[in-house]
């Protein structure tokens, strides 16, 4: 453990500061201590909120860190955010050196995927009414931290729909 924790470095952020920008290489992985962090992308002038990240959660571009290719999100601080941030090149070194950190990444790894799996059924099989339900029953805590037009973004729906939702509960 003790190898483990010595590639970690403490980065804070505070609200507003990015951790990566869309058009860059991503180059490390970061485990959220505390705070809120969120994925996003600009569409035509729109903002759109892939992912919001918390406590005990690891955030990075997963593609362009793994292929070190051009990434296509934001990843910012909502909040004020303690971090711990591994690099690629130390994140690779673990897997060849400690077997149990390559088992522990491909359960990340597969995590990731299982999660994009649900987010694309999610918004392709249930309403607006069902996706807020249940983030409302998994993270109810987003709810008092995270703006609204953010948590709206990532449903899917426009902040009004997400206002008249949080009024029939």
């Amino acid at each position: 453990m003790d190898k483990i924790t010595s590639v970690f470095k403490p980065l804070t952020l505070h609200k507003g500061d990015f951790l990566l920008k869309a058009g860059k290489i991503c180059r490390q992985m970061a485990f959220i201590e505390s705070g809120y962090m969120r994925m996003y992308d600009i569409a035509d002038g729109k903002e759109i909120t892939l992912w919001i990240g918390s406590e005990s959660k690891f955030i990075t571009s997963l593609s362009s860190f793994i292929f070190q290719t051009q990434n296509n999100w934001n990843i910012q601080a909502i909040t004020n955010c303690k971090l711990y941030t591994i690099s690629r090149e130390n994140h690779f070194k673990l897997n060849k050196t400690i077997p149990k950190w390559l088992e522990f990444d491909n359960i990340l790894l597969a995590n990731s995927f299982a999660l994009l799996e649900k987010k694309m059924f999610s918004q392709l099989h249930t309403t607006a009414k069902q996706r807020f339900h249940h983030l409302l029953q998994t993270e109810p805590d987003l709810f008092n931290h995270v703006p609204l037009q953010y948590i709206a973004s990532m449903l899917g729906i426009t902040p009004e729909s997400l206002s008249r939702l949080r009024k029939m509960n």
